[in-house]
């Protein structure tokens, strides 16, 4: 909606005016309500009652010996919405705790039109590395992601993609840590399928999971440099 106004008069919104007191208690409600969903006995005590899990993995994520949870939710009535990550690492008297959320790691399930994204999506835990795998036999073609703490933080530590387009099949593999991004592309319309590889310095970044969306970044990098 827009409003119109005179030029030479002040539009006043009271709706938008907020008093000093209501701002302290809806901080205060909002922290009470990340307290309470801080920690749980159990994974279902961090989703709300219009989520759904869609895939959870579990496994050691920050090498303490215990089993941590990662939940990948969705809304029930909205499959539009943003999905959401959660990582649940477990204490030692059994309980969990929400260490971290994230609603730009995991893409879209369908795009406006209504059609999947991917084929097939899977999250799993190995070795301590998070492991996000999209397939898609179509123009997405499959993205693999792995995460893994550092310090303290969920780091993205690699990215790969694999295309296949008319007369050639591309891969990237990126590793955001080192700086490092490699091309190799396959010819198909030759009968021995000749392959290419080329590596290329990019810079170094440190992405946290929180604030990660590997196919925008993987985009960026990509674009950043000049391929032949």
């Amino acid at each position: 909606m827009i409003n119109s106004c005179d030029k030479d008069k002040k539009a006043t919104h009271p709706q938008n005016h907020i008093s000093k007191e209501a701002k302290n208690d809806s901080l205060q409600n909002r922290e009470s309500q990340q307290e309470t969903f801080k920690t749980g006995k159990e994974p279902l005590d961090f989703i709300t009652k219009d989520e759904e899990i869609q895939y959870e993995a579990e496994g050691d994520l920050n090498h303490d010996e215990l089993t941590d949870k990662v939940l990948v939710l969705r809304k029930k009535s909205d499959t539009l919405a943003k999905r959401k990550v959660l990582i649940l690492l477990k204490n030692n008297d059994k309980t969990y705790r929400l260490d971290i959320a994230s609603e730009k790691v995991f893409p879209d399930e369908y795009n406006e039109a209504g059609y999947k994204m991917h084929d097939t999506e899977d999250i799993s835990i190995d070795q301590g590395n998070l492991h996000i795998n999209l397939y898609d036999i179509g123009p997405n073609g499959n993205q693999f992601s792995t995460f893994k703490y550092i310090n303290g933080k969920l780091i993205l530590t690699y990215i790969e993609t694999y295309n296949m387009g008319a007369g050639s099949h591309s891969a990237l593999n990126y590793e955001p840590l080192k700086g490092k991004l490699t091309q190799e592309t396959v010819n198909t319309m030759e009968e021995n399928t000749p392959s290419t590889t080329k590596t290329f310095k990019v810079k170094k970044e440190s992405y946290l999971f929180e604030k990660a969306s590997p196919e925008d970044i993987i985009r960026k990098v990509y674009h950043s440099i000049s391929i032949d």
